[in-house]
């Protein structure tokens, strides 16, 4: 079973650019008015619409610190914060935002999870 999130954009073709060319997403579905992203597991879709959905926190998992480190090197002059671990989750991680606001997460668990 898999499954699609959704998120209304004002600029598709800027969301299309965010997340392919910066984070490394791939084109799974193309259609006139929207297109579909994947990530591993993560499936992202963006439909250009008048109004914004910017609720949530997409995450992006990584296997190792190093990659989420790689991805803060990237993201260095928009991040929120340098990566840090957060005790409370037992995780490594840092935020950023993308062009329309939505907060963007990398993060690695610090223990065996099976996702």
């Amino acid at each position: 079973m898999a499954g699609i999130i959704f998120f209304r954009t004002k600029n598709l073709n800027l969301m299309r650019e965010f997340y392919i060319k910066r984070i490394g997403m791939e084109v799974s579905l193309e259609q006139a008015d929207c297109i579909i992203l994947k990530h591993g597991n993560l499936l992202l879709g963006f439909c250009e619409r008048e109004e914004l959905d910017t609720q949530g926190i997409i995450t992006f998992v990584y296997d190792n610190t190093d990659q989420v480190y790689s991805m803060y090197k990237k993201f260095r002059t928009e991040a929120l914060a340098e990566p840090v671990v957060n005790e409370k989750y037992n995780i490594y991680h840092f935020f950023t935002k993308d062009p329309e606001g939505r907060f963007v997460e990398f993060q690695n668990f610090l223990q065996p999870v099976n996702l």
